[in-house]
């Protein structure tokens, strides 16, 4: 049987018109359609810009998913992606419209082409509508997280803070109408974050910071540290000069109150105080509002966690009339609403703000694996709604994917967490009497500091063979 008479004799596949044909091309790429009829000078019109904004995009693409999600967090960025969904978006709409054009009057009349180049356009704005409404999602969380705190000297470059005196120098009236001036600072591969959690909402008519986390990132060795300051410390020497006699979660506050004592401003005044103390500089601030943060966990499925010891709070306050607070040992799926007592409870036996702040340091890991997972990218759109009323940074928005690209490269075994400055490196005075306070020892910091920031910390070279 011949070749020619095996295909007579075979079912023949209808095939598509050519027009249908073009139009399924230039909806995969603009001008791939006029490429196939042979309409050399409108494919290269149409295919050029297309395939020139691809190949960006791929190529930011290339550090991972979650790098360029995050990038979107840039408004900048956004906004160019949004005017590229629209540029990309009407390339296509043309693309096949032309093609359409191009067919025979016979041809456009057909049902069955005319559905069928309705159906691609549609998909097109279908599409791009979806691109533009993330974009325009990250757009407006990045607008508002991403802000320059509305304080003076927020956030000016920090100034380098003076040698650390290692005990409390004689008490003084807080604050000081006088910022030393600032020095060059050594160059160093370090960046460093004040993570601060904000204990507002519900029946609270207050907004202490009563979680104070400094995040050190090496960006060479590829290391972190995590090291979390108690609420209660208090009689601290201050960077400018003199002594903060109230505790450090009221920093914040009476600077804001005390804008001629405190020139740096609130956030700038606590992240120069803090930095001063641990003995590295802090480069950037995020504030985070626990109350979002309980809406964001649940945002994300929940987290897990694995609680090192019994967690009986019979005191812990639901804020709906209920109290009390029990989690066993052991490894746990926590909700918002547990992870959240989880991180603010410290009442139980054996528990406290140092224990609390160890929990605050594994949940903010925990929650760190959950948002990178490839799987939160169709929650994207809810979570960074609650994130724009949940957290404020002054963190340069358009380095955040570089920051991201970092943060997946440090191993969870090289993130040394669990760092409180509470006992052995705080001690209660022993004629306190009435409120409960913390006073540094200045000296075991300096030691600590140096163990675990190295050359970058400002007590290196600082004899501290006085701390046991």
């Amino acid at each position: 049987m011949t070749t020619t008479s095996l295909r007579t004799r075979l079912p023949q596949r209808p095939r598509l018109p050519q027009p249908v044909v073009a139009a399924i091309l230039s909806f995969l790429c603009p001008g791939l359609g006029q490429a196939y009829l042979r309409q050399t000078r409108w494919a290269a019109a149409l295919g050029l810009p297309a395939i020139v904004l691809a190949l960006y995009v791929g190529a930011q693409l290339f550090g991972g998913v979650e790098v360029f999600a995050v990038q979107l967090l840039d408004p900048a960025f956004a906004v160019a992606v949004m005017v590229w969904t629209v540029i990309v978006g009407a390339l296509r709409l043309g693309s096949i419209g032309h093609v359409y054009l191009l067919a025979t009057a016979a041809e456009r009349a057909s049902r069955s082409v005319r559905g069928a180049v309705i159906g691609l356009l549609i998909a097109v704005v279908a599409m791009h509508g979806v691109i533009g409404y993330y974009a325009f999602a990250f757009y407006e969380a990045g607008s508002e997280i991403f802000v320059p705190a509305d304080e003076p000297g927020a956030t000016d470059p920090p100034v380098a803070v003076a040698t650390a005196t290692p005990q409390p120098t004689p008490s003084l009236e807080p604050g000081v109408t006088a910022s030393p001036e600032p020095t060059p600072r050594p160059p160093t591969n370090r960046i460093t974050f004040l993570l601060t959690g904000v204990d507002s909402g519900f029946d609270r008519n207050h907004a202490l910071p009563d979680t104070l986390l400094a995040v050190s990132v090496d960006t060479v060795d590829k290391t972190a540290v995590m090291l979390s300051l108690p609420r209660d410390l208090s009689r601290l020497p201050m960077y400018s000069g003199g002594t903060y006699n109230d505790k450090i979660n009221s920093l914040l506050t009476t600077a804001r109150l005390n804008p001629s004592k405190y020139p740096d401003g609130p956030m700038g005044t606590l992240t120069r105080e803090i930095g001063f103390l641990i003995g590295i500089q802090i480069d950037y601030y995020a504030q985070i509002n626990l109350e979002g943060f309980e809406k964001m966990v649940n945002l994300v499925g929940g987290i897990d966690v694995n609680n090192p010891k019994w967690i009986n709070d019979p005191a812990y306050d639901w804020f709906d009339g209920t109290y009390g607070f029990t989690l066993s040992p052991g490894k746990h799926h926590l909700n918002g609403r547990v992870a959240l007592a989880y991180v603010r409870t410290r009442q139980g036996a054996g528990d406290n703000d140092f224990t609390r702040a160890r929990r605050q340091q594994q949940v903010i890991g925990a929650l760190r694996v959950k948002m990178t997972s490839p799987a939160m990218l169709q929650k994207l759109p809810d979570i960074l709604k609650v994130a724009a009323k949940t957290i404020k940074t002054d963190f340069p928005a358009d380095q955040i994917n570089e920051i991201v690209a970092l943060g997946k490269e440090i191993p969870n075994d090289q993130i040394n967490q669990g760092i409180v400055l509470g006992p052995p490196y705080a001690y209660r005075p022993a004629t306190s009497t009435g409120t409960y306070y913390l006073l540094l020892d200045m000296a075991k910091i300096a030691k600590l500091s140096t163990q675990v920031f190295g050359t970058d910390s400002n007590y290196y070279g600082q004899d501290t063979s006085a701390a046991p």
